[in-house]
């Protein structure tokens, strides 16, 4: 079975084209679950399945490493597009079919690619207590139905204890305030429109180098309470930086655009045996 293996600013994920290979849906979360597994398989945060689509150039299914089935992915998506470029699925201007809704994409040079990430269907305070302590919480949802993010500010964020922060990140992901679960978008504001941001993405149960769609849902939400300008806000993650241009109009927000590069760091034949039948072993 052939594969990309992809990263857009550290987020990274697995690529099939279902189309040819035509693994059934319902397979397709245990083969997330085994090939993104570090150290064990290819590892990925999640895994991205190429199908037909009647509503756009192409439809992406998105599975987080435990096997989950996600709304969307916005770094994800920004890898797809380039997929669909380089394969010929598409043009530089392509859309998308994602579960949240579909997505548009633009190429702007070999690595660099935008998309305009699903609109806000939820914007919210939500305020949490954790452990007695509270919490200011803004809850936005992209897409309908939509991927969850909790907007979390946290003073002293890059330099914050890694052990503490997971910890923390772990009990917000599953607090009962989002019935869906959700990311948490742990963010400090470090200049003009330029924040240091941490996801604990579910799914992936962890924090990962970037969050496409949670860098969308920060700069969303403090559009909103205007702590940032919405135009061309920086943000930068373990993996690199991303960018967030936004329209908002009174009360609300549509167009979100993500910006960042990409980067194709494989091409080959999955060949593992914990997913693939192994070959037939020679008699000795």
């Amino acid at each position: 079975m052939e594969f990309w293996k992809m990263n857009g600013t550290g987020n990274d994920f697995i690529v099939i084209d279902n189309r040819n290979e035509q693994i059934l849906w319902e397979k397709l979360p245990a083969a997330a679950r085994i090939l993104c597994k570090r150290h064990l398989s290819i590892g990925a945060d999640g895994l991205m399945a190429v199908e037909k689509s009647d509503r756009a150039d192409y439809k992406m299914l998105f599975y987080n490493a435990d096997g989950s089935l996600g709304e969307m992915c916005g770094n994800g998506v920004r890898c797809i597009c380039r997929y669909g470029y380089e394969t010929g699925l598409a043009g530089e201007a392509q859309t998308v079919e994602t579960t949240a809704g579909i997505v548009t994409g633009w190429r702007i040079d070999r690595r660099q690619y935008k998309v305009r990430l699903n609109d806000p269907s939820i914007i919210e305070n939500r305020p949490i207590e954790v452990d007695g302590t509270p919490y200011p919480c803004t809850y936005v949802e992209l897409g309908d139905p939509g991927v969850p993010h909790a907007v979390v500010p946290m003073e002293n964020l890059q330099t914050y204890p890694a052990d503490a922060l997971f910890a923390l990140g772990r009990k917000m992901r599953y607090h009962p305030a989002f019935p869906k679960g959700a990311n948490v978008n742990f963010y400090q504001l470090i200049g003009k429109d330029h924040l240091y941001a941490r996801t604990y993405e579910r799914g992936v149960e962890d924090f990962t180098y970037a969050c496409g769609s949670g860098t969308g849902s920060l700069v969303a939400a403090l559009t909103l309470q205007g702590i940032v300008s919405g135009q061309g806000v920086q943000v930068d993650m373990t993996g690199g930086r991303l960018m967030i241009h936004i329209n908002r109009t009174g009360n609300h927000i549509d167009d979100v655009y993500l910006t960042g590069p990409t980067n194709i760091v494989a091409k080959g034949e999955i060949t593992d045996e914990d997913w693939l039948p192994a070959a037939p072993q020679p008699f000795i």
